[in-house]
């Protein structure tokens, strides 16, 4: 799709202005103010020429109803990446920046028809036996133990110290991680999505989750991944690995996010304290002007069509911008009139996300827990001083500093209930040295003090 020779200045700093190449989505001016590129895209219409990184053009929608109708569509629109033919033809390497969350994996978010319906099935009703209470609980013991690694400081960085950590945890807990396993799927997470290592990391992540499965296999728990095992799609062990590493790593890292955009919000407009509704509305309004992931959804037309009167050709990649359609002038007015869920955060059609009333539920009963615990919490900067990451697809802070009046955290006067995870280390019969350096390690051995 080639761009409108009367298409308007792009905003300063982009590095397409005056040139007519491609809008790129990364880089620290992207990052500082994504709207803007988003109003200068929308001169485009319904969809618009981007670049994802050096070299990687994408066509990205920018319209509500386009997005629908693409997310909606799969009989036109395929999410199997074998089919990209940019990267099928060697213009872009296996190792750019962006790969590992675009190139084929054999999960259900990139496979079609039959496949799909199968592995999705699977994920969905496992998905759905994780009981709130549980999930609620699980989730006040760990925002506790996060708290009570900071609190008597009175300062943390609510990013590195809280929301990055909160959502690997629960998920460590929910699909019942052992200790060891536990730390290196926390350390493979952490690392892909950093970008610290990044190869390194993928390989810890899949070899962890392997032995997950090999664990689970011999003795299943009460937990997804012996749901997921135990499912009638009979998954086979490639194919159990595939998908956990899906919902661990797709989940871990958006929750972050919206953990994080939401804490920015609450600390950054007074009127939710001052009107009510506190976390719900904040959290509903993130979803709107600043979702966790606003740059997502490969697709790739099965053949040359159109899409809002923009041709697209077969294989070609293209994204759908959830914060660009979610804060178009078409969806004004329904906002206005009280539809304050019909935005497209959370995705939509066949594809849409599996987690999201998990994952709205862990927000709010972390945020709920954490401002319970320190009530006075304010941010510790100006807010004009924060810097977002960069990168095309997702949507978040680099830190969070804010200050509020030490606290004590409370002395355990009695064994807290043991979580999954805990059970399986110890029915496992697994020696372990007394002394954990990983992360989940430690928070298993803080549970049972």
């Amino acid at each position: 799709m080639n761009a409108h020779d009367t298409a308007p200045v792009p905003p300063p700093g982009c590095p397409a202005h005056g040139s007519g190449a491609r809008v790129p989505l990364h880089g620290p001016e992207f990052a500082a103010d994504p709207q803007a590129y988003y109003e200068y895209l929308r001169h485009y219409g319904a969809a618009a020429p981007v670049e994802l990184a050096p070299g990687v053009e994408a066509t990205l929608v920018t319209d509500y109803a386009a997005a629908l109708q693409l997310l909606q569509d799969s009989s036109t629109f395929r999410k199997d990446a074998r089919r990209w033919r940019a990267f099928n033809e060697g213009k872009v390497s296996p190792d750019s920046p962006v790969a590992p969350l675009l190139a084929y994996r054999p999960n259900c978010m990139f496979a079609d028809g039959a496949d799909h319906l199968r592995l999705r099935q699977a994920v969905t009703d496992s998905m759905a036996r994780v009981d709130t209470r549980r999930l609620s609980r699980s989730t006040e013991q760990i925002s506790g133990y996060l708290v009570s690694q900071f609190g008597a400081r009175g300062s943390a960085d609510l990013l590195g110290d809280y929301a990055k950590q909160l959502p690997l945890f629960v998920f460590n807990e929910l699909f019942g991680c052992p200790a060891d396993i536990g730390d290196r799927v926390l350390f493979g997470i952490s690392g892909m999505f950093d970008g610290v290592n990044a190869e390194k990391a993928t390989a810890v992540l899949f070899q962890a989750v392997g032995e997950l499965v090999a664990l689970k296999r011999r003795k299943p728990g009460d937990d997804v991944t012996s749901w997921l095992m135990q499912h009638e799609a009979r998954l086979d062990d490639e194919e159990m690995v595939h998908q956990l590493a899906l919902l661990l790593g797709a989940g871990a890292e958006p929750l972050r996010n919206l953990l994080g955009n939401t804490l920015h919000r609450l600390l950054t407009h007074e009127r939710y304290a001052r009107e009510g509704g506190l976390i719900d509305e904040a959290l509903d309004d993130t979803l709107w002007e600043n979702p966790p992931m606003a740059n997502y959804a490969p697709h790739y037309p099965a053949a040359d069509t159109e899409l809002a009167g923009q041709h697209l050709q077969a294989g070609e990649l293209v994204l759908v911008s959830f914060a660009a359609a979610n804060t178009g002038p078409a969806l004004k007015a329904s906002r206005q009139a009280g539809s304050n869920r019909a935005h497209l955060a959370w995705s939509a059609g066949p594809h849409a996300c599996p987690s999201k009333e998990p994952a709205r539920h862990i927000t709010v009963t972390a945020i709920e827990h954490l401002l319970n615990e320190l009530p006075d919490v304010e941010l510790a900067v100006p807010e004009d001083s924060l810097t977002w990451r960069p990168g095309p697809f997702n949507r978040a802070l680099a830190t969070l500093p804010a200050r509020f009046t030490p606290v004590r955290s409370a002395r355990r006067g009695a064994p807290a209930p043991v979580t999954a995870g805990a059970e399986q280390e110890r029915s496992a019969g697994a020696a372990r040295p007394a002394e954990h350096k990983g992360m989940w390690s430690q928070f298993l051995n803080w549970l049972t003090r």
